[in-house]
């Protein structure tokens, strides 16, 4: 951009764009918006960046013609990358609007149209529409009821693909738990590769929000109970994942029926 970059049709300097970034608050994802990073000094280093290019292969490169939801898009770091794979429409929610502004502000530097609102993901039943792409990336460790919102993004919005990441903590799954065990059986919850959900009480990594943690084999059979089929695990947190049948005789207990049908 050459040290300038367009907004409302009028250009900004890069010393505008740093202004308008630190005007924005702390940032976590970390963008280059002009020639500028936006969390220069990540914990995490070039996130999320470091962690796309470990399964942004994953993900169809012409996504011409699709529709795309990014559920907790923060930033909009991957609204962004959807859009410039050619997605026809991508709409990014999240509960927090200082990160939707941050998120429209991105959207502008980058020259990109993503529809922002903020929204739960315990709230999708009201976009009343199914999109081909649902992204859920870092969001369900942050919720007090997480295999409530697997169920209603199911129900709700997931027509076919979901990309899924969490972090995970615990051993690497081990072999799928069987389908049933006897009321004697006691062994398989002293096995560390068995389905584990850590429950934080208080905080952990300085974060109140983190409050539940799985490993591995309970995210993989998180989603396989809300409907959906593990298709690629490119990366040891991001699960590509394809919506199926839920047999509602199996649940428990389920979310209000939808009242639409796009599809």
């Amino acid at each position: 951009m050459n040290g300038r970059a367009q907004e409302s049709g009028l250009p900004l300097s890069t010393q505008q764009i740093r202004e308008r970034i630190g005007d924005l608050g702390r940032w976590f994802h970390n963008m280059k918006l002009g020639g500028v990073d936006t969390a220069p000094d990540h914990f995490l280093g070039d996130y999320p960046r470091f962690k796309w290019e470990r399964f942004a292969h994953a993900i169809p490169q012409d996504l011409t013609g699709r529709t795309v939801l990014d559920i907790g898009c923060n930033a909009g770091f991957y609204s962004i990358e959807m859009k410039r794979r050619g997605a026809d429409r991508v709409v990014g929610i999240d509960t927090n609007e200082g990160y939707l502004a941050q998120a429209r502000f991105a959207a502008e530097i980058s020259g990109v149209d993503i529809e922002l609102r903020q929204l739960s993901v315990f709230e999708v039943g009201r976009l009343e529409e199914r999109f081909d792409v649902v992204l859920f990336m870092g969001v369900l460790y942050h919720l007090r009821h997480p295999l409530l919102a697997l169920d209603l993004i199911h129900e709700h919005v997931a027509r076919d693909l979901l990309v899924f990441q969490s972090m995970l903590r615990g051993q690497a799954a081990g072999p799928a738990p069987a389908d049933d065990y006897p009321f004697s059986e006691t062994a398989i919850f002293e096995d560390p590769k068995f389905p584990r959900m850590h429950f934080i009480e208080n905080s952990y990594a300085g974060d109140p929000t983190n409050w539940w943690i799985p490993n591995e084999a309970c995210a993989m059979a998180m989603l396989r109970s809300a409907g959906f089929s593990i298709e690629d695990q490119p990366e040891p947190e991001v699960f590509i994942c394809r919506a199926q049948e839920v047999v509602l005789e199996s649940q428990a207990a389920y979310p209000a029926r939808r009242r639409y049908d796009r599809d």
